[in-house]
């Protein structure tokens, strides 16, 4: 499915920074790359700090994920945004395609963890749990990475875009491991004022 934006000011070029919750490589950050390649992409640990550097100013916008196809609302995303004050500028629905990542050279049997947003998680909880892999909830997909890639640990997994095992010189163990081939979510475009 194609992503399908509905704002001017996704189309607006001028150069801003968009915040967003995350580590980079993480879909949020993929997000920001393809809907706003003109801007810097501004990478913040909560969803509430990446909504409150648009209140505050720091950064222009925010592109946050509040609906998943799969579980229904993403949160405590939609909620804060809903709550924001702010504009809702925008929105696009973007496939989500998980993949499983090890440290190079591990074999999928060595495996005993994985770790991945707790949302991202939810969304692959029958092919992981064919996989017999425990669960661990980490703060970001691509921060799930790179703590895998940090760790050295051969037992530990991450779940994340494919883009985040080159980020984090990981290998991927597994593609496609949402339990649904149609698995997308719709991102919004945050702004302190219309247009």
């Amino acid at each position: 499915m194609t992503a399908r934006t509905t704002s001017a000011s996704a189309g607006d070029a001028r150069a801003g920074r968009t915040a967003f919750q995350g580590a980079p490589g993480a879909f949020s950050h993929e997000a920001c790359v393809q809907l706003r390649p003109w801007d810097e992409h501004v990478a913040f640990e909560t969803f509430e700090a990446a909504i409150d550097a648009v209140k505050s100013g720091v950064c222009d916008c925010a592109l946050i994920p509040v609906e998943n196809s799969t579980i229904g609302d993403v949160e405590p995303a939609a909620t804060l945004v809903r709550h924001s004050g702010l504009v809702v500028a925008g929105e696009s629905w973007r496939p989500i395609r998980m993949a499983l990542m090890a440290l190079p050279g591990v074999d999928l049997g060595e495996l005993r963890t994985v770790a991945s947003h707790p949302i991202a998680l939810a969304q692959c909880t029958g092919n992981l749990g064919a996989l017999n892999l425990a669960m661990i909830e980490a703060f970001d997909t691509a921060g799930a990475a790179r703590a895998v890639s940090e760790g050295g640990d051969r037992s530990r997994a991450a779940l994340a875009p494919a883009a985040a095992a080159e980020v984090y010189g990981l290998s991927v163990m597994r593609h496609d491991l949402q339990d649904s081939a149609d698995n997308r979510t719709r991102f919004v475009l945050l702004t302190r004022e219309a247009g």
